[in-house]
């Protein structure tokens, strides 16, 4: 039975109430893309740092926060049972407001995005539509364990890696870039796969088909290992072949190979091991972006 707070609902949400609704602890992994996308533009950082702002703003404070508004709004029937001291089920944030705080945040997305540029402003409608479809019905991509990991992999990888370019540029990113985008993308489908292993129970129970509900824990874990291990080797390989840096890709190399260690661990024990992967796999798995990051901001085709 759900229980129930003391909470007497008031007209406005307060502040606190609406920081927490944004969650800012989840706007590191999508900032840290948006660095990676600066860093492999290659573009001086005081000719554009209006821009820079901007772009920080929109990355985590703005399309993440908006994110995390649309997902506590769709979910909040079932946050009323698993979770019921949330802002929403908990009445502190009452009546509709979730709803039009997720709906003024997307505008002011929007609004700010546009401002920064039109590549910006793509990547941002784009971003923010996948956080719309993967909370709201009909499409609710996260009951997919394919295609929830998948929408989630690309906003906080690929198009934040984009963004950061694109703001800096101020123009399309160069093909280096985009490549390493959309890598980095692929292989953060497991990271995010990974994550859904802490709600296995619950998620079999409301009918997410996510990878572990849907295939057991042992043989997800295996499939996301593979998913993040995969295009990272691509990434070693077209930075010794096709752009000439060699140390770049030995030094990915090495965190590939740290990262294969530690799966080794992970699989011994997947859901109890899962959040100390994150700690460890994940961490040297965004190390190597950021090394990518710098070997082609190194080619001078950012622009």
């Amino acid at each position: 039975m759900a229980r129930t707070l003391a909470v007497t609902p008031s007209r406005l949400p307060s502040l606190s109430a609406v920081i927490t609704l944004f969650k800012p602890i989840t706007w590191f992994p999508p900032m840290w893309a948006f660095a990676c996308g600066v860093v492999s533009s290659g573009q001086p950082l005081a000719e554009r740092w209006p821009f820079l702002i901007a772009g920080l703003l929109l990355t985590g404070p703005l399309v993440c926060a908006t994110s995390q508004a649309v997902n506590d709004w769709f979910d909040r029937h079932v946050d009323a049972i698993n979770e019921p001291d949330r802002p929403i089920p908990s009445g502190r944030i009452p009546g509709r407001w979730g709803l039009w705080i997720a709906i003024v945040w997307t505008g002011l997305s929007l609004v700010v995005a546009a401002v920064t540029g039109p590549w910006v402003l793509a990547a941002t409608a784009l971003g923010l539509l996948l956080a719309w479809a993967y909370s709201a019905p009909p499409a609710r991509l996260k009951i997919s364990g394919v295609w929830g990991p998948a929408a989630v992999a690309v906003s906080y990888e690929g198009l934040t890696w984009f963004t950061g370019a694109a703001v800096m540029a101020g123009a399309l990113p160069g093909t280096p870039v985009l490549i390493l985008a959309a890598l980095y993308s692929a292989g953060a489908w497991g990271i995010m796969t990974l994550n859904d292993f802490k709600a296995v129970e619950g998620d079999r129970l409301t009918g997410v088909r996510s990878l572990p509900a849907q295939l057991g824990v042992g043989p997800a874990a295996r499939i996301a290992c593979v998913a993040m291990i995969l295009p990272q080797l691509a990434v070693m390989a077209a930075l010794a072949l096709a752009w000439d840096r060699p140390w770049h890709a030995l030094v990915v190399g090495v965190l590939v190979i740290l990262q294969m260690a530690a799966m080794a661990r992970l699989l011994t024990d997947p859901r109890r091991l899962a959040p100390w992967f994150n700690g460890t796999g994940v961490a040297l798995y965004v190390s190597g972006m950021m090394v990518s990051a710098f070997a082609v901001g190194g080619l001078g085709v950012g622009a």
